[in-house]
């Protein structure tokens, strides 16, 4: 019976059968990802104008909406920024690290929804 089990589980791996592990790009809601942790600085459509930024506010977050700054950065540069904020690359200490908070995969997702808001694909690297 044992084998039986153990035949059916590998078939099971094999075939994608299994249920994606939590986490997984097809399964995040990007958009929801984005509203939540960036849309308080970088507003709900990305252009720096979130609820948050004052005339008081120290820094003008990055407007994902302008290409031509957007295409200077690479998805690495992107990715560092998100998981270790913004002093890690010499960028505003307000920007928070949200390597601890969010996934790797959400990470990704994030910089691709970045991609799809300045329509640019960003610099090689």
């Amino acid at each position: 019976m044992m084998a039986k089990y153990t035949i059916f589980a590998a078939l099971v791996v094999i075939l994608g059968l299994a249920a994606p592990a939590a986490g997984q790009a097809q399964d995040i809601d990007v958009e929801k990802v984005f509203k939540f942790y960036c849309a308080q600085c970088h507003g709900v459509g990305g252009k720096g104008d979130g609820p948050n930024v004052t005339e008081n506010f120290p820094v003008s977050p990055r407007n994902f909406t302008n290409p031509e700054e957007m295409n200077k950065l690479t998805n690495a540069d992107i990715k560092n920024v998100v998981m270790d904020g913004g002093p890690a690359m010499s960028k505003s200490p307000m920007m928070p690290p949200w390597g601890k908070t969010l996934s790797e995969a959400e990470v990704d997702a994030l910089i691709g929804y970045l991609r799809v808001l300045c329509n640019c694909k960003g610099k090689e690297g």
